[in-house]
């Protein structure tokens, strides 16, 4: 693999299915979407039938408490194997370029290799790659169990990158004619469409390397941000897929802890993962917010006298008319507190906390709501509080395509 240290950047060898595969059979959805809908899952695999299908080399969700987990996961190797052994990939080396068709536009994409030596998702990490939640520790071994010892890895990992001028991605998008098309066609369930062009062109693949170091120089991102010197440099935020990339930085960190060359383990495929990288101001990626619902809470109980303990008084809540007061004073807010709305059967409430810790008001609002359920700004706060937000509907996440060895 050729690499960029200096950007944490890979160029993969990726394996694309090979010709005469029924595309909309082989792609599917990520494995976390529709994890309350059993039925949406039942209905792909009767779609897929016996077609070759990335749905026998992953894991939905919606299955992990199945009784049958192990056989699932058993599946899953010899499926791995199987398409191996029969041929059934081609290798194409070079970045991909990504273009998806779906309801706010056609969202544009790079899949690359990020070098997961330079990924921490701790809260409060200053490495180059960062989680954009909290990471939640029990999601993790699950996920090892997949993916440890496996031969391929298929992604369905989003990360984001701040770059306004759009000059990563936005000159592939502009020589898309000139670039070699190696796949083209219609996602299943109405998903939308799906193409990729590999970026074979030296040229361009320099291009890209250079505006990636572009973002990462440390007096631009200090400017660009209005920070104090010696900020470290965020250039990769993660998007989707945070808990598939922290798996395989587990099992990186594991495996370069027990090998006994130092030099050659630095050279594994296991050091990298493979993403897609998209700009955040891509015109068709939107951001949902994740709003948070409470069941079962005692009769009588005040949401607000619990948040104001927790706060030291400095809590303090106005009854308002309408969502649509609610929705004018949360936007409204200005610096030095936040306002989180509130909403109950007794109607809307807009709670203030003066003087907030977190950077974000839905920050403000997790660090309560994890000490009142009793359970267990990524530059200025390190990772954000968990699920903040949400890049689009779940027919929009990513869908499985290319897969890359592990071995």
């Amino acid at each position: 693999m050729r690499a960029h240290e200096s950007i944490c950047l890979g160029i993969p060898e990726i394996l694309l299915p090979r010709d005469g595969i029924d595309l909309t059979k082989w792609a599917v959805i990520a494995c976390d979407q529709y994890t309350s809908e059993p039925d949406y899952w039942q209905n792909v695999a009767s779609f897929v039938g016996g077609a070759p299908s990335a749905l026998n080399l992953i894991y939905p969700e919606v299955y992990l408490n199945a009784p049958d987990r192990e056989d699932r996961i058993s599946r899953i190797r010899r499926a791995m194997d199987g398409y191996l052994a029969e041929g059934l990939f081609k290798a194409i080396e070079g970045l991909v370029y990504v273009e998806r068709a779906i309801a706010t536009g056609t969202r544009k994409g790079l899949m690359v290799c990020l070098d997961l030596e330079h990924y921490d998702f701790r809260k409060g990490a200053t490495s180059f790659i960062r989680a954009t939640e909290g990471t939640i520790l029990e999601r993790i071994p699950p996920r090892v169990k997949i993916r440890e010892g496996a031969p391929l890895e298929i992604p369905h990992i989003m990360v984001l990158i701040d770059d306004p001028g759009d000059t990563v991605i936005g000159p592939l998008a502009a020589n898309r004619a000139g670039l070699e098309k190696i796949y083209d066609f219609e996602l299943m369930m109405d998903s939308g469409h799906l193409a990729g062009y590999r970026v074979g062109d030296r040229e361009l693949e320099a291009g890209v390397v250079r505006g990636l170091a572009a973002l990462a120089d440390p007096e631009s991102f200090t400017k660009k941000y209005a920070l104090g010197p010696g900020k470290p440099v965020l250039l990769y935020a993660m998007g989707d897929g945070n808990h598939s990339l922290a798996t395989a930085k587990a099992i990186w960190e594991k495996t370069k802890g027990a090998a006994s060359d130092r030099k050659k383990i630095m050279a594994s495929p296991l050091r990298y993962a493979l993403v897609e990288l998209v700009n955040l101001h891509d015109e068709a990626l939107v951001f949902e917010p994740i709003h948070r619902i409470l069941f079962g809470l005692a009769p009588g109980a005040s949401l607000f006298d619990r948040m104001n303990e927790f706060y030291c008084g400095r809590c303090r809540t106005a009854a308002v008319n309408d969502p649509e007061a609610l929705k004018a004073a949360v936007d409204g807010q200005k610096e030095g507190s936040h306002k989180i709305g509130l909403v109950t059967a007794s109607g809307f409430e807009v709670i203030e906390v003066e003087g907030p810790d977190s950077n974000l008001p839905v920050g403000t609002l997790q660090n309560f709501l994890d000490v009142f359920i009793k359970n267990k700004a990524v530059i200025l706060d390190g990772a954000l509080p968990r699920k903040t937000f949400s890049m689009g509907e779940a027919r929009e996440k990513r869908f499985y395509m290319e897969t890359r060895r592990l071995t």
